[in-house]
């Protein structure tokens, strides 16, 4: 029986560990057992609860409560409240997902006791190290003893920095074992959107019709920490919604509402909150899957809105200057705009002008949690 710890603390992690979750519960059981510890890195209804009631994941045993603090603050102590619970209740390995603070502190706390390190979502790279996201899943990779990455172009980063696939019967750091295994959350839209749509009732709670409205979303510091870059970024919202005659909602992180009232000129702010964009609160994992595949268009510097606007065959418009997801802008499905005004209005034009758009099965096929959950017991059980 091998004693899995999964540590998660950010609802992208709360949609990746579902899938494996799952595949523990319903095909595993006998041979994995799975301690789940949250960090509280997310820890409000909207950012954390919901996920754990609608996903169906299971409760943690362990909820952290770190909270808010600066990035060298919050993991410092996870990594210690960590350490603490692995020394406690010794693991067989630890599974982390990702590129959160979360993420590291669960890699780093696990590598220096000497725990193996599972890491799904490996090998993903933006190249700017400027991204506290980037920093974290590097170095996660570089301590990890197992590593699973989504699609071909992660394989290709793992090996050019040196983490080629160790063929021998013993595994660690040094000896690493590297898969290609497909996208978990791809696994997880499959299996939830049907039920999404039956449950939600986004739509009629915002007055939205499908296909007839755009959905957006901000989260990255690097675009709501810059008062520039988050006022060039709405005046584009503004600019499409109106060009297009079509409404535009924007589930608001917390952080993002609260620095988008301190941070942007007033006359901008009235016109958002005059109703010219629908500024809604935090959305829960089902309505988001709604509003993706009900969307004319997305645009995001999420990672994961991303995917799943992939996913649903929506075209795309990416509010950051790089990405990890090369293989999405590789089709021409998806436009790097940053958060240049100008760039945004032109790939929403590009999109207008030639809506047919090409969306190749590039994440798999939607069984990659039992890849995975197979895989480590062949080599770590």
């Amino acid at each position: 029986m091998m004693h899995l710890t999964t540590v998660v603390g950010a609802r992208p992690q709360f949609i990746k560990a579902a899938a494996v979750s799952r595949a523990v519960r319903e095909i595993f059981s006998p041979e994995i057992t799975e301690r789940i510890i949250h960090t509280g890195q997310h820890y409000d209804h909207e950012m954390s609860e919901v996920f754990f009631e609608e996903l169906q994941l299971p409760r943690p045993e362990v909820n952290l409560a770190v909270g808010s603090h600066s990035h060298g603050k919050q993991t410092a102590l996870m990594i210690s409240l960590l350490e603490k619970e692995f020394l406690t209740n010794p693991p067989d390995a630890v599974l982390v997902y990702g590129d959160t603070n979360s993420t590291l502190a669960g890699a780093l706390a696990a590598s220096k006791l000497h725990i193996p390190v599972i890491h799904v979502e490996a090998g993903m790279r933006s190249y700017d190290k400027s991204m506290p996201e980037e920093i974290n899943r590097v170095l996660s990779d570089h301590v990890s003893t197992l590593l699973f990455t989504p699609t071909e172009t992660g394989m290709r980063n793992l090996k050019k920095e040196g983490l080629v696939h160790h063929r021998g019967a013993f595994h660690d750091p040094d000896h690493p074992v590297i898969y290609h295994c497909g996208d978990v959350m791809y696994d997880n839209c499959l299996h939830f959107q049907a039920l999404a749509e039956e449950r939600s009732r986004i739509l009629e709670e915002y007055g939205l019709e499908p296909g007839r409205y755009h959905l957006a979303t901000l989260h990255r510091a690097q675009n709501t920490d810059d008062p520039a870059r988050l006022t060039n970024l709405f005046t584009a919202l503004l600019e499409i919604t109106h060009a297009s005659g079509k409404k535009t909602i924007v589930p608001l992180h917390p952080r993002t509402s609260s620095l988008l009232r301190k941070s942007v000129p007033d006359p901008l702010l009235k016109a958002l909150m005059a109703g010219e964009c629908i500024l809604a609160t935090p959305v829960a994992y089902f309505d988001m899957l709604v509003l993706e595949k009900n969307a004319h268009l997305i645009l995001t510097d999420s990672g994961g809105v991303q995917k799943e606007a992939y996913f649903f065959g929506k075209p795309c418009i990416i509010l950051r200057a790089e990405t990890e997801w090369k293989e999405i802008t590789a089709t021409r499905s998806a436009i790097l705009a940053d958060a240049d005004p100008k760039k945004i209005r032109k790939a929403y034009q590009r999109f207008e002008s030639s809506p047919a758009l090409s969306f190749p099965p590039i994440f798999g096929d939607g069984h990659a949690a039992s890849f995975i959950c197979r895989t480590m017991l062949d080599c770590l059980g």
